[in-house]
Protein backbone atom coordinates (compact mmCIF):
# COMPACT_ATOMS: atom_id res chain seq x y z
CA UNK A 1 0.00 0.00 0.00
CA UNK A 2 1.35 3.51 -0.81
CA UNK A 3 0.10 7.23 -0.50
CA UNK A 4 -0.11 9.30 -3.04
CA UNK A 5 -1.44 12.68 -2.89
CA UNK A 6 -2.73 11.60 0.74
CA UNK A 7 -4.54 8.99 -0.04
CA UNK A 8 -3.67 5.13 -0.10
CA UNK A 9 -2.82 3.17 -3.33
CA UNK A 10 -2.73 0.10 -3.75
CA UNK A 11 0.07 -2.07 -5.71
CA UNK A 12 -1.08 -4.99 -7.79
CA UNK A 13 -0.17 -6.96 -11.02
CA UNK A 14 -3.65 -7.58 -11.29
CA UNK A 15 -7.28 -6.21 -11.11
CA UNK A 16 -9.07 -8.25 -8.64
CA UNK A 17 -12.69 -6.87 -8.00
CA UNK A 18 -13.95 -8.71 -5.55
CA UNK A 19 -11.09 -7.28 -3.08
CA UNK A 20 -13.21 -3.67 -3.27
CA UNK A 21 -15.64 -3.72 -0.33
CA UNK A 22 -18.89 -3.00 -0.95
CA UNK A 23 -20.01 0.84 -0.95
CA UNK A 24 -16.23 1.88 -0.98
CA UNK A 25 -14.29 3.30 -3.49
CA UNK A 26 -10.24 2.22 -3.76
CA UNK A 27 -7.31 3.17 -6.05
CA UNK A 28 -4.96 1.19 -7.46
CA UNK A 29 -1.72 1.27 -9.59
CA UNK A 30 -1.82 -2.21 -11.71
CA UNK A 31 1.94 -3.05 -13.18
CA UNK A 32 1.69 -3.36 -16.87
CA UNK A 33 5.09 -3.06 -18.13
CA UNK A 34 8.51 -2.19 -16.91
CA UNK A 35 11.31 0.43 -18.17
CA UNK A 36 14.99 0.39 -19.20
CA UNK A 37 15.67 0.99 -15.56
CA UNK A 38 13.69 -2.34 -14.38
CA UNK A 39 10.96 0.17 -12.72
CA UNK A 40 8.03 -0.82 -12.94
CA UNK A 41 4.79 1.28 -14.51
CA UNK A 42 1.54 1.21 -13.52
CA UNK A 43 -1.91 2.04 -14.65
CA UNK A 44 -3.80 4.49 -12.43
CA UNK A 45 -7.01 2.85 -11.55
CA UNK A 46 -10.05 3.99 -9.51
CA UNK A 47 -13.00 1.24 -8.35
CA UNK A 48 -16.08 2.27 -6.84
CA UNK A 49 -18.73 -0.56 -5.77
CA UNK A 50 -21.71 -0.62 -4.88
CA UNK A 51 -23.93 -2.26 -1.91
CA UNK A 52 -25.50 -3.77 -4.55
CA UNK A 53 -24.97 -6.45 -7.72
CA UNK A 54 -25.31 -4.93 -11.07
CA UNK A 55 -23.19 -4.26 -14.44
CA UNK A 56 -19.46 -3.34 -14.43
CA UNK A 57 -18.76 0.02 -16.53
CA UNK A 58 -15.57 1.02 -17.65
CA UNK A 59 -14.06 4.54 -18.70
CA UNK A 60 -11.06 4.88 -19.92
CA UNK A 61 -9.22 8.27 -21.18
CA UNK A 62 -6.00 8.82 -22.28
CA UNK A 63 -5.59 5.99 -25.10
CA UNK A 64 -3.45 8.54 -27.05
CA UNK A 65 -1.46 10.55 -24.76
CA UNK A 66 -1.86 14.03 -26.07
CA UNK A 67 -5.86 13.48 -25.57
CA UNK A 68 -6.15 15.16 -22.21
CA UNK A 69 -10.19 16.19 -22.02
CA UNK A 70 -10.99 12.73 -20.81
CA UNK A 71 -8.84 12.95 -17.43
CA UNK A 72 -10.84 15.46 -15.37
CA UNK A 73 -14.07 13.57 -16.46
CA UNK A 74 -13.14 10.24 -14.95
CA UNK A 75 -11.77 12.58 -12.12
CA UNK A 76 -15.47 14.46 -11.75
CA UNK A 77 -17.05 11.03 -11.65
CA UNK A 78 -15.56 9.25 -9.12
CA UNK A 79 -15.41 12.47 -6.82
CA UNK A 80 -19.40 13.14 -7.64
CA UNK A 81 -20.35 9.20 -7.49
CA UNK A 82 -22.42 8.53 -4.65
CA UNK A 83 -21.04 5.02 -3.85
CA UNK A 84 -23.79 4.54 -0.90
CA UNK A 85 -26.39 4.80 -3.95
CA UNK A 86 -24.32 2.83 -6.45
CA UNK A 87 -25.45 -1.01 -8.11
CA UNK A 88 -22.35 -2.43 -9.69
CA UNK A 89 -19.31 -1.54 -10.19
CA UNK A 90 -17.22 1.65 -12.31
CA UNK A 91 -13.64 0.99 -13.18
CA UNK A 92 -11.94 4.31 -14.18
CA UNK A 93 -8.60 4.88 -15.56
CA UNK A 94 -7.63 8.40 -15.97
CA UNK A 95 -4.97 7.53 -18.28
CA UNK A 96 -4.60 4.63 -20.55
CA UNK A 97 -1.23 5.41 -22.29
CA UNK A 98 0.89 6.45 -19.17
CA UNK A 99 4.25 6.39 -21.09
CA UNK A 100 2.81 8.14 -23.94
CA UNK A 101 1.35 11.35 -21.70
CA UNK A 102 4.98 11.61 -19.82
CA UNK A 103 6.41 12.57 -23.45
CA UNK A 104 3.53 14.44 -23.88
CA UNK A 105 2.82 12.47 -27.15
CA UNK A 106 -0.38 10.70 -29.03
CA UNK A 107 1.58 7.29 -29.38
CA UNK A 108 3.01 4.88 -27.51
CA UNK A 109 6.97 5.08 -26.26
CA UNK A 110 7.58 2.94 -28.98
CA UNK A 111 5.53 4.92 -31.38
CA UNK A 112 2.84 2.24 -31.98
CA UNK A 113 -0.69 3.43 -31.33
CA UNK A 114 -2.34 1.94 -28.66
CA UNK A 115 -6.21 2.13 -30.33
CA UNK A 116 -4.52 -0.01 -33.69
CA UNK A 117 -2.88 -2.53 -31.84
CA UNK A 118 -5.86 -4.44 -29.75
CA UNK A 119 -6.04 -6.77 -28.15
CA UNK A 120 -2.29 -6.74 -27.93
CA UNK A 121 0.20 -9.66 -27.49
CA UNK A 122 0.86 -11.83 -24.59
CA UNK A 123 4.54 -12.08 -26.24
CA UNK A 124 5.04 -8.96 -28.31
CA UNK A 125 6.92 -5.86 -28.57
CA UNK A 126 6.56 -3.24 -25.77
CA UNK A 127 3.14 -1.21 -26.82
CA UNK A 128 1.41 -5.09 -27.60
CA UNK A 129 2.69 -6.47 -24.58
CA UNK A 130 1.31 -3.28 -22.82
CA UNK A 131 -2.28 -3.66 -24.63
CA UNK A 132 -2.90 -7.01 -23.87
CA UNK A 133 -2.24 -6.87 -19.78
CA UNK A 134 -4.36 -3.79 -20.19
CA UNK A 135 -7.13 -5.77 -20.61
CA UNK A 136 -6.65 -8.81 -19.00
CA UNK A 137 -5.41 -7.70 -15.82
CA UNK A 138 -7.80 -4.52 -15.78
CA UNK A 139 -10.90 -4.31 -17.92
CA UNK A 140 -11.18 -8.25 -18.21
CA UNK A 141 -14.71 -8.09 -15.95
CA UNK A 142 -16.13 -4.79 -17.99
CA UNK A 143 -19.80 -4.97 -19.60
CA UNK A 144 -19.57 -1.67 -20.97
CA UNK A 145 -17.02 0.71 -21.93
CA UNK A 146 -16.94 4.64 -22.51
CA UNK A 147 -13.72 5.14 -24.08
CA UNK A 148 -13.16 8.90 -24.69
CA UNK A 149 -11.04 10.39 -26.89
CA UNK A 150 -10.08 13.93 -28.52
CA UNK A 151 -9.05 15.00 -31.87
CA UNK A 152 -4.89 14.95 -32.83
CA UNK A 153 -2.30 17.43 -33.19
CA UNK A 154 -3.33 20.61 -35.80
CA UNK A 155 -7.00 19.34 -35.36
CA UNK A 156 -9.96 20.32 -33.80
CA UNK A 157 -13.03 18.63 -32.64
CA UNK A 158 -16.34 18.66 -32.14
CA UNK A 159 -18.19 16.56 -29.37
CA UNK A 160 -19.11 13.69 -30.89
CA UNK A 161 -19.74 10.36 -30.66
CA UNK A 162 -18.50 6.94 -32.74
CA UNK A 163 -20.86 3.53 -32.40
CA UNK A 164 -21.80 0.71 -34.25
CA UNK A 165 -25.70 2.34 -34.41
CA UNK A 166 -26.75 -0.65 -36.17
CA UNK A 167 -26.78 -2.32 -32.88
CA UNK A 168 -29.36 -1.50 -30.70
CA UNK A 169 -27.76 -1.16 -27.01
CA UNK A 170 -24.86 0.81 -28.44
CA UNK A 171 -27.05 3.21 -30.37
CA UNK A 172 -28.93 3.68 -26.71
CA UNK A 173 -25.61 3.96 -25.28
CA UNK A 174 -24.48 6.67 -27.89
CA UNK A 175 -28.16 8.86 -27.42
CA UNK A 176 -26.78 8.81 -23.71
CA UNK A 177 -23.91 10.80 -24.37
CA UNK A 178 -25.20 14.34 -24.23
CA UNK A 179 -23.19 14.79 -27.66
CA UNK A 180 -22.98 17.29 -30.37
CA UNK A 181 -23.07 14.65 -33.11
CA UNK A 182 -23.13 10.48 -33.12
CA UNK A 183 -21.44 8.57 -36.15
CA UNK A 184 -22.23 5.61 -37.21
CA UNK A 185 -19.18 3.56 -37.15
CA UNK A 186 -18.56 0.41 -37.01
CA UNK A 187 -15.26 -0.23 -34.89
CA UNK A 188 -11.95 -1.98 -36.37
CA UNK A 189 -11.27 -4.65 -34.21
CA UNK A 190 -7.86 -3.41 -33.57
CA UNK A 191 -9.31 -0.52 -31.54
CA UNK A 192 -10.22 -0.75 -27.67
CA UNK A 193 -14.13 -0.17 -28.70
CA UNK A 194 -13.67 -3.05 -31.48
CA UNK A 195 -12.29 -5.44 -28.90
CA UNK A 196 -15.35 -4.94 -26.64
CA UNK A 197 -18.11 -5.11 -29.25
CA UNK A 198 -16.07 -8.24 -30.62
CA UNK A 199 -16.33 -10.03 -27.30
CA UNK A 200 -20.20 -9.37 -26.85
CA UNK A 201 -19.47 -6.54 -24.55
CA UNK A 202 -21.30 -2.51 -25.35
CA UNK A 203 -18.82 0.38 -26.03
CA UNK A 204 -18.91 3.62 -27.21
CA UNK A 205 -16.35 6.65 -28.09
CA UNK A 206 -17.01 9.93 -26.88
CA UNK A 207 -14.41 12.28 -28.86
CA UNK A 208 -14.25 14.94 -26.73
CA UNK A 209 -13.08 18.15 -28.31
CA UNK A 210 -9.58 19.54 -28.66
CA UNK A 211 -5.99 17.69 -27.77
CA UNK A 212 -3.58 19.14 -25.26
CA UNK A 213 -5.90 21.32 -23.21
CA UNK A 214 -8.86 21.13 -20.63
CA UNK A 215 -12.13 22.34 -22.15
CA UNK A 216 -14.27 22.79 -18.88
CA UNK A 217 -17.83 22.93 -20.98
CA UNK A 218 -17.38 20.10 -22.96
CA UNK A 219 -15.78 17.76 -20.38
CA UNK A 220 -19.05 18.67 -18.78
CA UNK A 221 -21.10 17.52 -21.02
CA UNK A 222 -18.89 14.10 -21.47
CA UNK A 223 -19.36 14.01 -17.79
CA UNK A 224 -23.00 14.28 -17.86
CA UNK A 225 -23.14 11.79 -20.29
CA UNK A 226 -21.46 9.49 -18.74
CA UNK A 227 -24.02 10.08 -15.93
CA UNK A 228 -26.64 9.74 -18.09
CA UNK A 229 -25.22 5.95 -18.98
CA UNK A 230 -25.38 4.92 -15.38
CA UNK A 231 -28.82 6.14 -14.35
CA UNK A 232 -30.18 4.25 -17.80
CA UNK A 233 -28.54 1.25 -16.59
CA UNK A 234 -30.27 1.83 -13.14
CA UNK A 235 -26.53 1.80 -11.69
CA UNK A 236 -27.93 5.33 -10.03
CA UNK A 237 -31.11 7.19 -9.17
CA UNK A 238 -31.43 10.46 -11.04
CA UNK A 239 -33.38 11.59 -13.79
CA UNK A 240 -31.60 11.75 -17.55
CA UNK A 241 -30.23 14.92 -18.41
CA UNK A 242 -31.31 15.36 -22.52
CA UNK A 243 -28.69 18.25 -24.67
CA UNK A 244 -30.22 21.53 -25.21
CA UNK A 245 -29.96 20.32 -28.99
CA UNK A 246 -30.57 17.01 -30.61
CA UNK A 247 -27.46 15.56 -31.73
CA UNK A 248 -27.10 15.23 -35.71
CA UNK A 249 -27.30 11.87 -36.80
CA UNK A 250 -24.95 10.97 -39.50
CA UNK A 251 -25.02 7.85 -41.70
CA UNK A 252 -20.99 8.19 -42.54
CA UNK A 253 -18.30 10.58 -42.88
CA UNK A 254 -14.76 11.62 -44.39
CA UNK A 255 -12.33 13.60 -44.65
CA UNK A 256 -11.38 16.19 -47.25
CA UNK A 257 -7.89 17.17 -48.28
CA UNK A 258 -5.40 19.40 -49.79
CA UNK A 259 -4.06 18.21 -53.16
CA UNK A 260 -1.09 21.40 -52.76
CA UNK A 261 0.56 22.93 -50.21
CA UNK A 262 -0.09 25.97 -48.56
CA UNK A 263 -0.75 28.23 -45.59
CA UNK A 264 -4.34 26.93 -45.33
CA UNK A 265 -7.61 28.62 -43.96
CA UNK A 266 -10.29 26.74 -43.21
CA UNK A 267 -13.71 28.72 -43.00
CA UNK A 268 -16.36 27.07 -41.59
CA UNK A 269 -16.48 25.97 -37.37
CA UNK A 270 -17.08 22.50 -35.90
CA UNK A 271 -21.05 21.76 -35.97
CA UNK A 272 -21.67 24.01 -39.19
CA UNK A 273 -23.53 22.95 -41.33
CA UNK A 274 -22.15 23.32 -45.02
CA UNK A 275 -23.61 22.65 -48.75
CA UNK A 276 -22.11 20.74 -51.43
CA UNK A 277 -20.17 23.35 -52.97
CA UNK A 278 -19.68 25.67 -50.30
CA UNK A 279 -16.13 27.15 -49.80
CA UNK A 280 -14.66 25.46 -46.87
CA UNK A 281 -11.25 26.73 -47.51
CA UNK A 282 -8.56 29.19 -49.08
CA UNK A 283 -5.29 27.71 -49.38
CA UNK A 284 -2.28 30.55 -50.05
CA UNK A 285 1.39 30.42 -50.75
CA UNK A 286 4.11 32.16 -49.07
CA UNK A 287 3.53 35.78 -50.68
CA UNK A 288 -0.06 35.23 -49.47
CA UNK A 289 -1.45 35.06 -52.97
CA UNK A 290 -4.48 32.65 -53.21
CA UNK A 291 -3.78 29.38 -54.48
CA UNK A 292 -6.75 27.30 -54.27
CA UNK A 293 -10.69 27.82 -53.08
CA UNK A 294 -11.69 24.37 -51.68
CA UNK A 295 -15.82 23.23 -52.04
CA UNK A 296 -17.56 20.85 -49.98
CA UNK A 297 -17.87 17.61 -51.76
CA UNK A 298 -21.15 16.92 -50.20
CA UNK A 299 -23.32 18.56 -47.84
CA UNK A 300 -22.84 17.63 -44.13
CA UNK A 301 -21.91 18.91 -40.93
CA UNK A 302 -18.60 19.61 -39.82
CA UNK A 303 -17.24 17.06 -37.54
CA UNK A 304 -13.97 18.57 -37.26
CA UNK A 305 -11.30 20.41 -39.04
CA UNK A 306 -7.57 21.39 -39.42
CA UNK A 307 -6.49 24.08 -37.39
CA UNK A 308 -2.84 23.98 -38.32
CA UNK A 309 -2.19 26.71 -40.94
CA UNK A 310 1.07 24.60 -42.57
CA UNK A 311 -0.09 22.22 -44.79
CA UNK A 312 1.69 20.22 -47.44
CA UNK A 313 -0.10 18.72 -50.20
CA UNK A 314 -2.40 15.86 -48.99
CA UNK A 315 -3.49 17.30 -45.69
CA UNK A 316 -6.51 17.54 -43.71
CA UNK A 317 -8.62 20.30 -44.12
CA UNK A 318 -12.39 18.91 -43.12
CA UNK A 319 -14.24 15.81 -41.20
CA UNK A 320 -17.37 16.05 -43.35
CA UNK A 321 -20.70 13.94 -41.73
CA UNK A 322 -23.48 12.99 -43.51
CA UNK A 323 -26.54 13.19 -41.91
CA UNK A 324 -28.69 10.83 -42.04
CA UNK A 325 -31.81 10.92 -43.94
Amino acid sequence: MNLVGGKAISIVNKLQLESVPAGTQRRFGVHLVSDGLGMPIYVPVIVARGEMDGPVVAVTAAVHGNELNGIPVVQRLFRELEKEQLRGMVIGIPVVNVPGLQLMQRKFNDDEDLNRIMPGKPKGNNSEVYAYRLLYRVLHDADYLLDLHTASFGRVNSYYIRANLHERENARLAQLQNAQIILDSPAPDSTLRGYFNSKGARAVTLEVGDPNRFQKGLIRSGLTGIFNTLIDLKMINGEIEHPEKTPVICSHSFWQYTDEGGFLEVIPQVTDMVSQGQVIAILRNIFGDVLKEYKAQESGVIIGKSNHPVAQTGSRIIHLGIVSR
